[in-house]
């Protein structure tokens, strides 16, 4: 058994973190020790998938969905290939926004708003935002 702290500890979660998602359902502890909140072992697989979940970006609902409440994590394969499709795009997209960054350090030009691929770039930066606010 792992009191609130050692789970705190062992997790990288703050307490107040943790009990939030004891609140929400995400781990249910198995009592207390005097005022600790006491986890079984087990919990640490479970806060380790809300952990990856969460860099993954996918939402506490969604991860309340594939972890369930007891047992197995129950994972939606297609909900899983398309958060991965979505974090390829994404790495596309950063990796144009560094080689436009780097050209636009790296750039000759006496301003760079007299650069062709500069002005490219502010103009794909600009369709983007458009495209995200709609």
């Amino acid at each position: 058994m792992l009191d609130i702290s050692e789970l705190s500890n062992v997790s990288g979660f703050p307490a107040s973190k943790l009990r939030y998602y004891e609140e929400v359902g995400l781990i249910r502890s198995a009592g207390r020790r005097g005022l600790k909140r006491l986890y079984e072992d087990e919990v640490k697989i479970r806060v380790s998938l809300i952990a990856l979940a969460q860099t993954a970006g996918f939402s506490l609902l969604e991860i309340k969905q594939m972890i369930g409440a007891e047992g197995r994590p129950d994972f939606d394969r297609a909900a899983l290939a398309e958060k991965a499709d979505a974090i390829d795009m994404k790495i596309r997209e950063l990796t144009a926004l560094r080689n436009g960054l780097r050209h636009i350090n790296n750039c000759t030009a006496a301003n760079h708003l007299d650069c062709p691929r500069f002005q490219r770039i502010m103009h794909v930066a600009l369709t983007r935002n458009g495209q995200r606010r709609k």
